[in-house]
């Protein structure tokens, strides 16, 4: 066994003369030294490093990290690392790690930038070590890379501060997240975790400008300057505000957001000739029974709005014992997005804008990787925390 490196590095014995439990933790170890995050970490954290200090803040945040990696949901569950030393190398008590999180917390804004710079150093080393399957590999105007923007509700089951009533009934808090889509078969990655209290809005333009811009400074090969064309943000209704579209204009992205319709949109509607609407797709990218889609931007009053914006509108039957809502037609589930996007089919980019859905599956995987449980007190101790959930998953 090797011990250069923050984590030791077993020799791999296939013999089974030697087992180790929890061996697949290698895997992790692995990761964080090939990445450079545990490096990168040690380095990034050394100014919260007391002298004659024994144990590294760098390798302590890796350490539950990995931890949360493994199924654990609080800061004790990295005891099971440090049963196997052999694999993890020296883990710090449970007050050691305590004590650190107090401290980070107490510098909560430096601390955080501090981690989410040496996270996005990480990312970079992995992405230009992917080569032809790193996320930004041919990207182009055709193929943007995309970035998902969704909310979530985390309940909190104690008194700590800033968890508040949500607009749900529960009592907890309501972080945005920020993901960069891989595709159906890829898991996605989490850009930005921004925590906010439980009675945050959910169509805040502020907080959605707020991480998408931790989210573009996440993004190799783009410190300094405007992600461009090649960059596409997705989020749901929630985006709906003339901040938020100028800002993103601004930062000439593409986007597609929901839409809400207007009051009389039954009577727009009505407007689009028969043979205006064109067959959507499902999920599959093959036509769907029952369901069109057709451009709303002529039809709308779009003063105040940016000159490239369009309104792209589905309708289809809903399914049966589907409560349909006050701007449903004739029978018909009405939905809307605006999208800056002047080239392909608009069953193409409805659709591209119906797979903002699996946003939904990287918050269940970060709820799975600690983020359904935020267990400290305090609202900074917890945005630390919220930051390592960032780094597990």
């Amino acid at each position: 066994m090797k011990r250069t490196g923050v984590y030791p590095q077993p020799h791999h014995d296939i013999g089974g003369t030697r087992v180790v439990g929890q061996a697949g933790g290698l895997l992790l170890t692995r990761t964080a030294l090939v990445s450079g995050l545990a490096g990168g970490l040690s380095r990034a954290l050394s100014r919260w490093r007391k002298p004659l200090a024994i144990h590294d803040p760098g390798k302590i945040l890796c350490d539950l990290a990995i931890s949360l990696a493994l199924g654990g949901d609080c800061l004790a569950d990295v005891g099971q690392l440090r049963s196997e030393p052999s694999v993890y190398g020296r883990v710090a008590s449970d007050p050691t790690i305590s004590r650190l999180i107090s401290t980070l917390a107490a510098d909560a804004a430096v601390a955080l930038k501090t981690i989410d710079r040496a996270r996005a150093q990480s990312r970079a080393q992995v992405w230009r070590l992917a080569g032809e399957h790193a996320p930004t590999h041919d990207t182009s105007v055709q193929h943007p890379l995309v970035i998902d923007v969704d909310a979530t509700l985390v309940t909190s089951h104690s008194d700590k501060e800033q968890a508040k009533p949500t607009f749900k009934k529960g009592y907890g808090f309501h972080p945005l997240c920020a993901f960069a889509d891989h595709g159906a078969p890829g898991t996605g990655e989490p850009l930005a975790l921004l925590l906010r209290p439980g009675n945050a809005g959910s169509n805040t333009a502020a907080d959605h400008i707020t991480v998408l811009r931790d989210a573009f400074h996440q993004l190799p090969d783009l410190p300094g300057r405007r992600p461009g064309k090649t960059v596409l943000v997705r989020v749901d209704g929630a985006g709906h505000s003339h901040k938020l579209v100028e800002w993103l204009t601004n930062q000439r992205v593409q986007y597609s957001i929901g839409w809400t319709l207007p009051s009389d949109a039954g009577n727009v509607i009505e407007q689009i000739p028969s043979h205006v609407w064109q067959p959507a797709y499902d999920a599959d990218g093959e036509v769907r029974d029952g369901a069109w889609v057709a451009e709303l931007t002529g039809l709308l009053d779009l003063t105040g709005w940016p000159e490239d914006l369009r309104v792209i509108c589905r309708k289809e039957r809903p399914h049966p014992g589907a409560q349909l809502t006050i701007t449903d037609v004739d029978g018909h589930r009405i939905t809307a997005f605006a999208t800056n996007t002047r080239t392909g089919q608009l069953a193409d980019l409805e659709l591209r804008h119906r797979r903002r859905a699996r946003c939904e599956d990287r918050i269940r995987l970060a709820k799975d990787t600690g983020l359904t449980n935020l267990p400290l007190y305090g609202f900074d101790q917890n945005r630390i925390w919220c930051a390592i959930v960032a780094l597990a998953s």
